[in-house]
């Protein structure tokens, strides 16, 4: 009895922390891209362009993760339609604000960048990709609490 409902609870657990990027809205390729001015402070939302000028640009380097920014990188990958990356968002927003200047926090929507979501197998959202300057890069699926966001941006990208 004990086994069945921690096996629900952890069901559970993983519905809730994680929306399949299999469904929601499909969008037009033909669609203008989400463009943003850059400011400091905030999510800095990327287009496949951005993303190869910024972080890694796998159509030059397809076999070798080069990272091409000057500070270390947390992107989040997310839908406008799914639940856990709204809560993840406010999260992404404070921490975007309080390691202003030492790393950016990045955001790529799932349902527009469908190509860089293949790129990195992106399956369930939100998924955060947590990017130091030197070495790889690090998946983390399923939405998380602020407290562990901040301990892995300290422990593996800024404090390093």
């Amino acid at each position: 009895m004990i086994r069945k409902s921690l096996l629900l609870f952890a069901s559970f657990i993983v519905f809730m922390t994680a929306c399949s990027s299999t469904t929601g809205k499909q969008t037009n390729n033909d669609t203008a891209p989400k463009v943003e001015e850059e400011v400091s402070g905030k999510p800095i939302h990327l287009t496949y362009e951005t993303f190869l000028e910024k972080v890694w640009n796998f159509e030059e380097n397809p076999q070798n993760w080069v990272y091409e920014g000057e500070l270390p990188a947390v992107i989040d990958f997310y839908a406008d339609w799914c639940a856990p990356c709204r809560k993840v968002a406010p999260i992404m927003d404070k921490l975007a604000k309080e390691y202003d200047g030492k790393l950016h926090i990045y955001k790529i929507d799932v349902d527009d960048e469908q190509k860089l979501a293949a790129v990195f197998r992106v399956q369930s959202i939100p998924s955060v990709l947590f990017t130091p300057v030197t070495g790889q890069p690090m998946m983390q699926a399923g939405a998380l609490t602020e407290e562990m966001y901040r301990q892995i941006i300290d422990e593996e990208l800024v404090n390093k």
